[in-house]
């Protein structure tokens, strides 16, 4: 049913430029599955599977994909607004999407010129394989950018073996994108992707995921064994694949997906002040003033995440746009973006809290913000913004150009 968009027949945006059809299928999807399962995807911390089956049969999950190859050749402004569509239905589902999309556009941006990428890029688009990520590892203290683990080759094959503190949604994947350094001699932060398909890999999960916010994600710990093709591996370095797509596609999509949820709740404060406006005609309610100022942090915080993925996309179209993303200007700029929108979005839930007070509070109400509020206060630790400020800190010590 999510398949059959037409363009001609799809609203279009304040610019008069159409809306994607996948957007417009995003839209529709968050509003009509992601939304009506999110309270007991949140309540059990299972899955989201009703909302990924659906974000297949629309083949979302391609939309990363170039043209190509069968997928939708997608801007990061059309993902943006994808992952917040689903995020306002359901949080853990807009940043499975994300997750999903960021692990795409890794492969198709760096790995797109070796034949065994693009006959994979192909059965992705057909198929719709969920790819998913471990980037974290016992020992690492959380530094994504160093490595314990080291991939193995011989005669064509590979061998990785990972203890890793976080999988993200490893056990409902096709298919996981690995960080591990390049090779047993060299140093932690000389460091490779490599593409572990099903059926070359055993989990074993070695921790819970019983969280206070995205539970749906079901992102615990797991020891993974794998072998397979050498030519799973990405070609080129992670320290690359970071700069120029890992880090912009998650700051831009997990601060949209972010502004998915804030929205949800100031819809909902929305909803209930015109409900008291009601109750009095010709008045205004005094929660419309509060309501006035979430709508000021909201539209904010919108502008940032759209403003940074035009500015993406702009330069995506240059013929050095990959080599300029490896400048400071460049890192500070999507680090501010992740600290900002992980800072604000968990304020702005708050705000729509104080409107709707205690219905607010109370989880059995329509007008619940709970969930909202849980999944924002992630934010700020997926990637401690302690640690992101560290790295802006000394850049700006060498960066002038402010």
């Amino acid at each position: 049913m999510w398949e059959n968009c037409n363009v001609a027949t799809l609203p279009r945006n304040s610019n008069m430029k159409p809306v994607h059809p996948l957007v417009s299928a995003a839209r529709a999807i968050g509003a009509e599955v992601a939304a009506r399962h999110a309270a007991d995807v949140d309540a059990k911390a299972r899955f989201p599977q009703e909302t990924v089956e659906a974000m297949k049969q629309a083949r979302l999950l391609s939309a990363a994909v170039p043209v190509e190859f069968g997928g939708g050749g997608c801007s990061m402004s059309d993902l943006g607004e994808m992952c917040a569509a689903i995020a306002q239905g359901c949080g853990s589902s807009g940043m499975v999407l994300a997750m999903h999309h960021i692990q795409v556009a890794c492969i198709a941006r760096h790995g797109a010129e070796a034949p065994y990428f693009q006959q994979y890029l192909r059965d992705l688009a057909k198929n719709q394989y969920v790819v998913s990520s471990i980037t974290s590892e016992v020992g690492t203290a959380g530094d994504t950018r160093s490595s314990i683990t080291s991939v193995e080759r011989n005669d064509g094959r590979y061998v990785l073996n990972k203890e890793a503190t976080t999988g993200s949604y490893c056990a409902h994947a096709d298919d996981i994108l690995v960080t591990c350094r390049r090779n047993s001699d060299a140093p932690a932060s000389d460091q490779v992707l490599v593409l572990v398909r099903r059926g070359d890999y055993k989990l074993k999960q070695t921790t819970t995921w019983d969280t206070l916010g995205m539970r749906g994600t079901c992102s615990p710990g797991f020891s993974l064994q794998s072998s397979g093709d050498a030519a799973q591996i990405v070609p080129g370095s992670f320290a690359d694949s970071a700069a120029q797509s890992m880090v912009p596609y998650s700051h831009i999509l997990w601060a949209s997906l972010w502004w998915g949820i804030a929205a949800d709740a100031v819809a909902r404060a929305a909803t209930y002040v015109r409900g008291e406006a009601r109750k009095k005609p010709g008045t205004v309610p005094p929660t419309a003033t509060r309501l006035a100022e979430a709508s000021v942090q909201l539209q904010a915080m919108r502008h940032n995440w759209v403003s940074a993925a035009a500015d993406f996309d702009g330069l995506a179209k240059g013929p050095d746009g990959l080599q300029e993303l490896l400048s400071i200007g460049w890192a500070l700029k999507f680090n501010n973006l992740k600290m900002g929108a992980s800072t604000v979005a968990p304020q702005i839930v708050h705000q729509a809290l104080q409107i709707v007070g205690l219905l607010g509070y109370k989880n059995d109400s329509p007008f619940s913000v709970g969930r909202h509020y849980r999944d924002t206060l992630s934010a700020s630790i997926m990637i401690s913004n302690e640690r992101i400020a560290s790295k802006s800190a000394s850049m700006l010590l060498v960066y002038k150009d402010l």
